[in-house]
């Protein structure tokens, strides 16, 4: 009897049906599927795992950028910040100085003038002398109200009051006077007057009511070119002319003098005070805030001129 292989005794189980035979002959293949499918989902692990440690080293760097941008950005800021603040300080040290200028300078020069007339006039007529030592007083009063009014505005007390007790005694029962306007220039033009530079006052135009800032700048133009040509004129006399025109205002003060072509000079003229051109330069920032001009020059025919020119229909 012939011995029985493994492969034949197979053939007989398989023609009798005891085993399958697709199943048999499709094992392998399920195998090999079994073990794609293994490698495919390793490698897609692979890739997600690569992906997330990419989107994760991205945002590391883009975080990182981002907070140099963000910091970057505040210091720029803060710069900013701080030329925005040494700006405002120094056109308010600008605005300080002028309006003490405005108020010293007109009244000290105003008290040297009169006082110098009352030593002059002291032994021979002592009425006129009284009186133009009453002006010397009643100047440093008003300059003292408007020093009052200026200070209290830059330290004012937590209540809002003035704490300036020697103050509030020489001006007890005083209120504080608004900035002066154009409506004080008669009185400007009489303490002028009074020491000794004749004024003539010219209105042309329908006045009007002017905003505040430029009601005031217009009348420290006037008190600055009188006052100068009190100190620094050689006698003579001043013409001031105030035009309202429809879209501006219009202001010019002239006075006489000395020729610039012939040299002429006055029989008496008044020694010089010197200056430094900080009233005309703080009459030129005033007026450009308005959007106008100001032209400040020696005339041919002797003397000085000062004209402005303020825009009434800016927004």
């Amino acid at each position: 009897m012939a011995p029985v292989t493994h492969r034949t005794a197979l053939v007989p189980a398989m023609q009798a049906g005891w085993i399958p035979g697709p199943m048999w002959m499709s094992a392998p293949s399920a195998t090999m599927n079994a073990m794609g499918e293994d490698e495919v989902l390793a490698a897609a692990l692979a890739v997600a795992c690569a992906a997330v440690v990419g989107l994760t080293v991205a945002l590391v760097r883009t975080r990182r950028r981002w907070q140099a941008a963000v910091g970057e950005r505040g210091w720029l800021l803060e710069r900013e910040r701080e030329s925005a603040a040494e700006a405002a300080i120094a056109a308010e040290r600008d605005r300080i100085a002028r309006e003490l200028h405005d108020i010293v300078s007109h009244t000290v020069s105003l008290m040297v003038v009169q006082a110098g007339a009352a030593r002059e006039v002291l032994g021979t007529m002592p009425d006129e002398a009284a009186t133009a030592l009453r002006a010397v007083e009643d100047a440093g009063r008003g300059a003292m109200t408007d020093l009052r009014h200026l200070l209290g505005l830059l330290a004012p007390a937590p209540d809002g009051t003035d704490t300036d007790a020697a103050v509030d005694a020489d001006r007890a029962g005083t209120p504080l006077a608004p900035q002066p306007g154009l409506d004080r220039l008669g009185s400007l033009v009489d303490r002028i007057s009074f020491a000794g530079l004749p004024v003539e006052v010219r209105v042309l135009g329908e006045p009007r009511p002017l905003p505040q800032g430029i009601d005031v700048t217009a009348y420290r133009i006037v008190q600055e070119a009188l006052t100068n040509a009190l100190r620094h004129g050689d006698g003579g006399t001043a013409e001031v002319s105030v035009r309202y025109a429809d879209h501006a205002l219009r202001v010019e003060v002239l006075n006489s003098g000395p020729s610039v072509l012939t040299g002429t000079a006055p029989g008496s003229p008044r020694p010089r005070a010197e200056g430094t051109g900080r009233g005309l330069l703080g009459l030129r920032e005033r007026v450009a805030v308005y959007g106008g001009d100001l032209d400040a020059r020696r005339r041919l025919g002797g003397g000085y001129r000062v004209r402005a020119r303020i825009p009434l229909d800016r927004p």
